[in-house]
């Protein structure tokens, strides 16, 4: 692979960070994909209790965004009081394995900086 080429490629990936990482930005989205990896159905009280440090205006912002990005699902079911239920859409499990991958890399850090 010639230099031009190799810079090409890592350009393109690159690129793709840059754009999940402009899905998944903030404090909250990791997070609040990482609760319904955990749980197949989550009420919006329960992401938040989940979430510790959401507000209320935040969490239902950020809902939002992963709805429009097609990660999550909102269903509103015909209850009294009516319930809202939260979960990934298909297209959101696969960000599955990489929550995975950062819950044990984030343990595997967690034992190397203050020990076992």
């Amino acid at each position: 692979m010639t230099d031009n080429n190799f810079q090409i490629e890592c350009k393109k990936h690159l690129l793709a960070i840059h754009d999940t990482m402009d899905i998944l930005n903030g404090k909250w989205k990791v997070s609040i994909v990482a609760t319904l990896c955990y749980h197949d159905k989550r009420r919006f009280t329960d992401i938040l209790n989940d979430v510790k440090g959401i507000s209320n205006k935040m969490l239902s912002k950020e809902l939002k965004d992963l709805e429009v990005n097609k990660l999550v699902k909102r269903t509103v079911l015909d209850t009294k009081p009516i319930t809202v239920q939260y979960e990934l859409t298909e297209y959101g499990v696969t960000l599955k394995p990489i929550i995975n991958y950062l819950s044990d890399w984030g343990k595997t850090h967690r034992d190397m900086i203050i020990g076992k």
